[in-house]
């Protein structure tokens, strides 16, 4: 059994995502801080901002906490907003882009481990 943890928002360290425009991650929970099944990463979109074509090898579960923006998933785009869910399987084609003036943000659900990511040329 792991240890029970309380994280405080100012302890999360934030940093850029490399493939992206305008936005960045923070690992909320995960493996570094002793949960060995899953991670929670905090996403922030900032407007204007874009993630391009990718899939992982992983299923993701998000949650809108703020903001609005589109999700592109296999071909269909969905305008999102705070309150709202997803679940992007594993494999699955998908992208990001904040058209509009606030930051977007949003939880991540993944299970633990490496997570590889690839580029989907257009």
């Amino acid at each position: 059994m792991s240890d029970p943890l309380v994280r405080r928002a100012e302890d999360v360290e934030y940093e850029d995502v490399g493939a992206a425009d305008g936005m960045a991650k923070g690992v909320l929970v995960g493996e570094d801080q002793g949960a060995p099944n899953l991670a929670i990463r905090r996403f922030t979109l900032e407007p204007g901002g874009s993630v391009p074509k990718h899939t992982n090898e992983i299923e993701h579960e998000q949650h809108v906490l703020a903001g609005k923006y589109t999700v592109g998933i296999e071909g269909e785009e969905y305008e999102v907003e705070a309150g709202d869910s997803l679940h992007i399987p594993a494999g699955a084609v998908h992208w990001y882009r904040n058209d509009g003036d606030e930051e977007g943000a949003f939880l991540c659900a993944v299970p633990a481990g490496d997570d590889a990511i690839e580029l989907v040329e257009e």
